[in-house]
């Protein structure tokens, strides 16, 4: 089940704050924990029911992991501490290895080693690697100390298993909802505003995304050869705006779910393509996954507060490791790497005559950002290296062959609608128009209510949108 369906949105969502508010009002925040964790369990069992069990596995695991490491501090044996932990680390790092990674492993040592191994394909379960990565900085932070280990099974499952978040993040530490989990009231405010965040995201998700990526698929399913210089520019845009306002519709609607339900779950996006330079870029994108690989890898490893060399060797594990964790593909680990160089070139070369001059930051942030995304739409080098000739002229402007571009834009749908869309999709990458929204809903409660039935009209346009086309691509399942 998605957010951006109609059995989510006119039966699940509507039958689960019903029974939350009824369980609450009998066993208060004990009766609405209940709830969600019920719900959690049939909202990921509804398409993948056998994958309830890993979940299961996840929690149990670091739930005894997280108790045991906080009994060996108190007990004062830091061997037995670091056991645990371990045996934590191997169970989620084994589980993401054989449904993720295994296939990978074994294509990459057959085409190596020339050895021949066999290895099934298993379904990729999915948010696989959100709810780990949860459970293990959950283990981690009670072996580091920050957190007390929870000795409330039931409350450690409802955090791991919390549907708001759980296919698609933003990365909820523990230690920021713990307090929210023993005590929360949600009031009048916290749901209106958390039910205007959620219309927000499933706006940006179904009015937006969806369709940018009508047109992505189609444009991307050519010939770089028949894209030319304008159709693989325009490809890697559309699909640029596919892949933002999917990722942070889905966070918005999970950050306003949360707020309804008395969560504070952290902003994962902050206009990215706003930025002024690449590293700027990934100071706003996926916020939560990069304080992940920050806070568990790189300054673990040191940081940079090591040698020159130890350091070159953090960033670029650290982004191997990011890439890596995208896809069970070479082209998303090549496409970490790629991101890793370009930030060495800022911090090296680019970065002083960058912040000199503002309009020449945002040129070389969007460059890096469209170029980059070749490398994260294209699995080889037959497909990758083709794209990038294309765009920088090997091709022509308008491409070659039979193909011309205006019958290109003809068959990708490039419609009133699209470009509709694609008015509206650069309008709110950038700040301004949001902001300019929340201002005038300052002003006065006229201005407010006005902003209020803006947004009922998108719920409505939404679930007529819905219900007349089924185009509603998922683009986590990989993750």
């Amino acid at each position: 089940m998605v957010f951006s369906s109609l059995s989510f949105l006119f039966a699940f969502l509507p039958c689960f704050f019903a029974v939350s508010f009824l369980l609450g009002r009998l066993w208060g925040v004990r009766g609405r924990n209940a709830a969600l964790l019920l719900f959690s369990l049939l909202f990921y069992a509804w398409g993948e029911p056998l994958y309830v069990l890993l979940m299961v596995y996840s929690t149990l695991l670091d739930y005894s992991c997280g108790r045991m490491i906080q009994r060996a501090a108190a007990l004062g044996r830091p061997r037995a501490k670091k056991a645990w932990l371990c045996l934590s680390l191997a169970g989620n790092l084994g589980l993401l290895f054989v449904f993720k990674y295994l296939p990978l492993f074994v294509s990459t040592v057959r085409s190596l080693t020339g050895i021949t191994l066999a290895a099934r394909t298993l379904p990729l379960p999915i948010g696989i690697s959100f709810y780990t990565f949860q459970t293990m900085s959950y283990s981690i932070d009670v072996y580091r100390g920050k957190i007390p280990a929870q000795r409330n099974l039931f409350r450690f499952g409802t955090y791991v298993t919390m549907f708001p978040q759980l296919i698609a993040g933003p990365i909820v530490r523990y230690e920021q909802i713990a307090g929210e989990l023993e005590g929360r009231a949600p009031g009048t405010e916290d749901r209106a505003e958390g039910l205007r965040r959620f219309i927000r995201g499933l706006a940006k998700k179904v009015l937006i995304a969806n369709i940018m990526a009508q047109s992505a698929d189609a444009l991307l399913a050519y010939p770089a050869a028949q894209l030319g210089v304008l159709g693989s520019w325009l490809g890697m845009l559309v699909y640029a705006l596919q892949l933002y306002f999917d990722f942070s519709g889905y966070s918005d609607m999970a950050i306003g779910i949360g707020r309804m339900l008395g969560f504070s779950y952290p902003e994962n996006f902050r206009y990215p393509y706003a930025a002024r330079s690449f590293r700027g870029y990934w100071q706003r994108w996926h916020l939560t996954m990069v304080g992940f690989f920050r806070d568990y890898v790189y300054i673990p490893l040191g940081g940079s507060r090591v040698s020159r060399g130890r350091w070159l060797f953090n960033f670029l594990l650290t982004w191997f490791l990011t890439g890596l964790w995208h896809g069970a593909s070479w082209n998303y680990v090549l496409w970490g790497l790629f991101c890793a160089v370009l930030l060495l070139l800022e911090r090296g070369v680019w970065g002083r005559v960058l912040e000199k001059a503002p309009l020449l930051g945002r040129v070389w942030a969007i460059l890096c950002i469209l170029c980059s995304y070749v490398l994260f739409t294209h699995e080889s080098s037959g497909e990758i290296l083709p794209y990038f000739a294309a765009m920088f002229g090997r091709f022509g402007l308008a491409g070659s062959g039979s193909l011309n571009l205006y019958l290109l834009l003809q068959r990708c749908q490039i419609n009133t609608v699209f470009l509709l869309s694609l008015l509206a999709g650069l309008l709110f990458s950038f700040p301004r128009a949001g902001e300019a929204i929340a201002r005038s809903r300052k002003r006065s409660a006229a201005a407010a209510w006005l902003w209020d039935g803006v947004l009922l009209l998108l719920f409505l346009l939404c679930a007529a949108q819905l219900a007349t086309d089924a185009y509603n691509p998922f683009i986590y399942f990989r993750f």
